[in-house]
Order: structure tokens, then sequence, then C-alpha cells
């Protein structure tokens, strides 16, 4: 019952309730990631696959500009990331806007992290099951290392909450992650700014 029916009723009256109270908020950190991309815009847009690999838009602040090399092509994150940037990243304000897809029903509080479209062709049959439930802002996998442990690792954790959304889980999850958030944990992977791209053997 949770699963199929409150678990949704949360996601409206929460995400609602905070858009509220922290619109300000998301203005004031757009208006500052405005100047700090140098023209590059606060927000990003990408689509990514939902519940049943149903393609949305998700919503985040940019973090990085989009400076380019003598070649014509994007400069390495790290080097794209700005300050402003690298502080709302490890602090994951940069996720707030996706309280919008929350709202709207593509996303919901808790679930597996959405990824890239380009990403789906690669899933093994087990690995597929993580579109069984809307993806979410945070997860059990954020909990249990986010950028910092292996992609298999990742997309167990991913099918371990699929069999296992429970109002006492997400509870957990809300828990660790604020802890996570406070103590600025996992946020970058063991040798990158970002998380490696999954190859579909990694």
């Amino acid at each position: 019952m949770y699963k199929h029916f409150f678990k949704r009723l949360l996601d409206i009256l929460i995400s609602s309730i905070a858009l509220l109270c922290i619109g300000w908020f998301i203005l004031l950190v757009a208006i500052f990631l405005h100047f700090a991309n140098k023209g590059a815009g606060a927000f990003f847009f990408q689509e990514r696959p939902g519940k049943d690999e149903k393609i949305f838009k998700v919503i985040k602040f940019k973090t990085m500009t989009d400076e380019r090399g003598d070649d014509g092509e994007l400069l390495p994150d790290a080097q794209r990331l700005t300050k402003i940037g690298k502080f709302v990243r490890s602090t994951s304000v940069d996720e707030l806007p996706q309280l919008v897809n929350v709202f709207k029903g593509d996303m919901s509080l808790i679930g597996p992290r959405p990824l890239l479209v380009r990403y789906l062709p690669l899933y093994n049959v087990e690995q597929k099951r993580r579109h069984e439930v809307r993806p979410g802002i945070t997860g059990w996998a954020q909990c249990h290392g986010r950028n910092a442990i292996s992609w298999t690792e990742k997309f167990k954790l991913d099918v371990w909450y699929v069999d296992h959304c429970t109002l006492w889980t997400d509870l957990k999850v809300i828990l660790i992650t604020i802890k996570n958030v406070l103590m600025r944990k996992d946020i970058n992977s063991a040798s990158a700014a970002t998380m490696e791209a999954f190859t579909g053997n990694n």
C-alpha cells in the first residue's frame, strides 16, 4: 500500500511544502550560478529514464561552465567545475530543483538515481529492475557510498531498494542522507570530479 499509494502522496505533499518554503533560496542560488558559470546558465536540463524507462527531463543546478579548449571540445569536468559549483555540489544543493520533478511525478523523493538514457542498452536483466520504481533525489545507494562505490555495487543497492521499498526504509534513507550531506561524504569518485561513465562492465 505504501509503495503504490502513500509514497506518491507524501512526495506531492513534501515537495510542494518544500518548494514554497525554499523557493527564495533556489532563486538566490540560481542568480549566483548565472554569474559563476560565465553565461552557461544556472539550470541543467537532461533527458533521463524514469519509472518503466519512461523518458523525462531532470532539472538540476548547473555547476560547470561550458568552457572549451583550443580543439573546440569541452574542457575536463574538474576544470569546468567552478568554486561556487563545487560548494553547491558538495552540499547537494544542486539537487534541489528536482523537487519540481517530484511534484510533477517524474521522480520520487527517494529512489534509484535517474541515470543517462544512453545507459539503458547496457543494463543486464537484474540492473533494469531499478526502473520498477520512480527515480529519486536520494536513494539507498546514495546512502551507502554514492559516487565512491562501483557501478556494480550501486546497481545491487538500487535493486535491493526496489524489493524493500517501505516507509521505514525511506525514513532511514532520509536520516542517512542528512548525515552524509552535513559531512559532505562520497561526493566524488576515487579518480574523478564526478562519477565515471558506465560502460556495461564496471
